[in-house]
């Protein structure tokens, strides 16, 4: 070997012995167990920023049905609560957004670790099991897999988000592929036009995740991902803040109402992500979360 690649060759064992020595292991047995405890929590604890608004708008609420009907949700969710059981019997398939510390060591297959707190969550919490086969519609009996997307961090922690999704509000989300000169105007009516299609099916009041640029599976994600944040924490970026402020008063005096029997809440929030996009294209994704916008999560 000669001497320059000698050199070089103990500089790269030295810089990786040393990498090695800071890293932090965590064990695939605790993953799946804070998964599997993720999963109950999830469908059982509504959230107190959730509770929070929709005793808010209730206040607010004009139509005596409408009214009736927020009773109804916020006595449903301190039910589920006090007695550990799912708020709603669509327990969703299990979404996971994972930040994993660059520095961080897991021993063994991650998604499989998932996986298996997923199965042990939904059979113990006796959660209902809904992933199936696309075509076959047959089903995998334990609600796997789960949908899982990563993303590397510095640092040697693990940060595991869950966000179950049911069927009812999915099936009412939508994305477009908008032309440039649509422009803020056509994605503001691509968003009202969603939500007034989609009516009382998603079983409002409803939280919009709005994924605004990015490419067609980039702005699906960050639609997706914006539905995390949590309930009535302004955005940090002022012009979308006042945007999400601007959609959610329209959206509210479309009259849909609680479980789309009419009135003023429609939906609870409007939250935006953005990304850059194509030079000659414009994503804007809507994807709609119904009144259990349920979202638990945990570092290790």
């Amino acid at each position: 070997m000669s001497e320059y690649h000698s050199k070089n060759f103990d500089s790269m064992t030295l810089g990786h012995s040393d990498t090695v020595l800071n890293m932090r292991h965590i064990s695939t047995q605790e993953i799946t167990s804070k998964v599997k405890e993720l999963c109950i929590r999830a469908a059982c604890d509504l959230g107190n920023d959730v509770v929070f608004v929709l005793k808010e708008f209730r206040g607010r609420e004009e139509s005596p049905l409408g009214k009736e009907v927020l009773d109804q949700i916020i006595e449903n969710a301190e039910i589920a609560l006090k007695e550990d059981a799912p708020m709603c019997q669509d327990t969703g398939i299990a979404v996971f957004f994972v930040e994993i510390g660059r520095n961080a060591i897991i021993d063994g297959s991650f998604e499989d670790a998932i996986n298996e707190g997923v199965r042990q969550g939904y059979k113990d919490g006796y959660l209902r099991k809904s992933v199936c086969h696309p075509l076959t519609r047959k089903n995998t009996g334990d609600n796997t897999p789960a949908v899982i997307h990563i993303n590397i961090v510095e640092g040697d922690r693990l940060k595991i988000r869950i966000a179950p999704k049911g069927a009812g509000s999915e099936n009412m989300s939508r994305l477009a592929m908008l032309k440039p000169s649509q422009g803020l105007q056509g994605i503001k009516d691509f968003i009202i036009n969603t939500v007034k299609e989609a009516g009382g099916n998603p079983c409002p009041p409803i939280v919009l995740g709005i994924g605004i640029g990015g490419n067609f599976e980039r702005c699906a994600i960050l639609a997706k991902e914006a539905l995390l944040r949590e309930i009535g924490t302004p955005n940090p970026d002022k012009e979308l803040d006042g945007l999400e402020r601007e959609l959610l008063e329209k959206v509210n005096n479309l009259g849909i109402g609680p479980m789309g029997f009419g009135g003023r809440t429609t939906a609870l929030a409007v939250h935006i992500r953005t990304a850059p996009c194509h030079i000659a294209s414009l994503p804007v994704a809507v994807n709609i979360q119904c009144h259990a916008a349920r979202h638990k999560e945990v570092l290790l």
